[in-house]
Formats: structure tokens, sequence, C-alpha cells
């Protein structure tokens, strides 16, 4: 049995929809009191409305985590709101398409600046806080593509993604000593709006490429977020945990028709 997270203070950056508000509903659910943070105003309110009216604890703020400033704001927001952050969630992250021979520098800023930069500047806007915790934990949303896999069209989502995971190898180090623990959830192909923009047929496709013969939930990435900031995993840090049915196992598509 895991130690209760009940009444501890979360921060879940790009929360207002997709895997961002799964995660929050976990920890809700959990009875953490949970942040929930984004560009979105009005989604992020749907996202609150959802998780309070489902009885769970929960507010929103506006920030853009490629902005340092706005990342501080809401550290100071979770501070006056809960007294303090013990978990942080730095889920916000973007992915558009551009094949290499047309991606612009414009595309490329904007997504390394979103998922990686982002990524920093959250974990230094709550870094004094969550050391202040005592049993602080950041649980960072990688992804399979870049660290595992690819696709075309993603090279820079990709290399955002690999390079996620470098900085919590580093950051593991650097925060161990402050008590703060910092690992990385690697989602497979997860339903979500943005995938069921990509159609039924691909949703179809991608489901018969993995072993589980189905696509993940943002509940899955959640619980996996959940176990991260448990006391249990209080020795676990620097790490990666795939959450992905089985998807990147296969050695070929023979493999699956064996199954």
């Amino acid at each position: 049995m895991f130690t209760s997270i009940a009444g501890r203070s979360v921060v879940v950056t790009g929360a207002s929809r997709g895997i961002g508000r799964g995660i929050a509903g976990v920890f809700a659910a959990a009875g953490a009191r949970v942040l929930v943070v984004g560009r979105d105003e009005d989604a992020l309110a749907s996202t609150v409305a959802e998780l309070t009216q489902a009885g769970g604890e929960a507010s929103a703020v506006v920030c853009d985590v490629r902005d340092r400033e706005q990342c501080d704001e809401m550290a100071r927001t979770a501070l006056a709101r809960h007294g303090g952050i013990d978990v942080l969630c730095a889920n916000a992250g973007i992915f558009p398409s551009a094949r290499l021979e047309d991606m612009k520098p414009a595309d490329l800023d904007e997504v390394l600046a979103t998922n990686l930069k982002g990524t920093v500047f959250s974990v230094q806007a709550c870094l004094p806080a969550l050391t202040e915790s005592g049993r602080g934990r950041i649980v960072v949303t990688s992804s399979i593509t870049g660290p595992i896999t690819g696709y075309p069209g993603w090279s820079h989502y990709g290399a955002s993604k690999a390079g996620q995971l470098g900085f919590i190898r580093t950051a593991a180090m650097e925060l161990a000593p402050r008590a703060v623990t910092i690992n990385a959830v690697l989602p497979g192909n997860i339903v979500t709006e943005g995938l069921e923009d990509l159609g039924q047929d691909y949703l179809d496709q991608m489901a018969r490429s993995i072993p589980q013969r189905r696509l993940g939930t943002p509940a899955d990435i959640g619980n996996a977020a959940l176990f991260f900031a448990t006391e249990e995993a209080g020795y676990i840090t620097g790490q990666c945990l795939v959450v992905d049915g089985g998807q990147v196992l296969p050695e070929s598509l023979m493999a699956l028709d064996e199954m």
C-alpha cells in the first residue's frame, strides 16, 4: 500500500487538455491540491470544473512556460494557494509536424522553447519550494518519440524530448542533496485531442502496432506520474518509465503476427 499523498501541493503544466489533464485528474482523485497550468484560460476553467465536480481540489493559473518570469509567477501562485509545492509535473509540450526540408528556424525555436526550455524554466521556478518541501518530486513528460523511436515530420519534437532526458540525468545529481527527485515518463500513443485530429484510420493502424492492441489513456500516464510522486519512489531518480502498451518491443510487424 502506497503512502497517501492527500493534501500535497501539485503543479501540472500543460494541464488544460490531453495528457496533462489526465495527470491532474489522477492527482486530484488521490486527494492532492492541484494547480493546473496552461495558456488557454477557458480550457483551464473546464479542467478545474471537471476535477472539482469529481470531488477534487483544483485551481488554475495562466502561464506560458516559454517565459521564465511567468514560470516564477506560477510558482508564487502555488505557494500562495497551497503554502508550498511538493510535486511538479512538467508536462507542457507541443508537437507540430514539419519535415526537415520545410522546417523553418521559427518552427524549431517554438518546439525547443516549449518542450525543452519550458521544462527547465518550470523546474527552476519551483525548485526553492520543492526543496523546502523536504520530499520534492519532479516528473517530466517526455515521449518514446526521440529517445527510442522516430517519426517523419517530428525531428524537432524528437530532439526536444531526447533533450529532456539529458536534462533530468544531470539535474538528478544536482537535486539529490536537496532531497528532490526527478524522473521522466515516456508515453507511447495516447488517445488525446491531438491524436484524434489525425483521424480514425491512424488510430486504428497505431493500435494494430501495439502488443496490447489498444492506445493508452491520459490516466495511464497520470498513474505513472503518481507513482514517481510517492514516498515509496523516493530512492528513484534520473530514471525513465516507458508507458506504451509494449509498442517499442516488436522487432518487426511479423513479430506481432506471431502473437
